[in-house]
């Protein structure tokens, strides 16, 4: 059913959430997991001073929230792909779930309403409403959110 399965993370509870049930669909179809972390250079437009090591910091959190789904991967022994891109969040992923033959994406999800939902924006939702690619949402446990 699916051989290749998208995990974007961002290295919060709503994708650490996400981690299991992707790593566990990938062990029962025998898919691939592709870890992707999408650094978005646009939310830092006005950095001059400081820039690089603010972009240096978070490619460091990039890699390390890769590396939680690469080892989650490595255990269940399901074979894991990962890749850190510059890009606006909800277009990198998609991008790259076009460009990678990806059959399902699964996303963690804040579950946020109303105003916070509408002031904070979120990519899962936009993921949810633009990909051609079936998504699927897990929600952050209700303490972490």
């Amino acid at each position: 059913m699916y051989s290749e399965i998208l995990l974007p993370t961002d290295g919060g509870p709503a994708s650490e959430a996400a981690i299991d049930h992707a790593v566990e669909l990938a062990a029962e179809t025998d898919a691939r997991l592709h870890g992707l972390y999408v650094l978005d250079t646009t939310a830092y437009p006005a950095l001059d001073a400081g820039r690089e090591a603010v972009l240096g910091a978070l490619k460091e959190e990039g890699r390390e929230a890769l590396e939680g789904v690469t080892d989650a991967a490595e255990d269940a022994g399901v074979a894991v792909v990962s890749e850190l891109i510059s890009e606006t969040p909800h277009r990198g992923i998609i991008e790259y779930a076009t460009d990678n033959d990806i059959d399902l994406i699964v996303m963690g999800t804040h579950g946020r309403t109303g105003l916070d939902r509408y002031l904070l924006g979120s990519v899962t939702e936009r993921i949810v409403r633009t990909s051609e690619i079936p998504v699927l949402t897990v929600r952050a446990p209700e303490d972490d959110t």
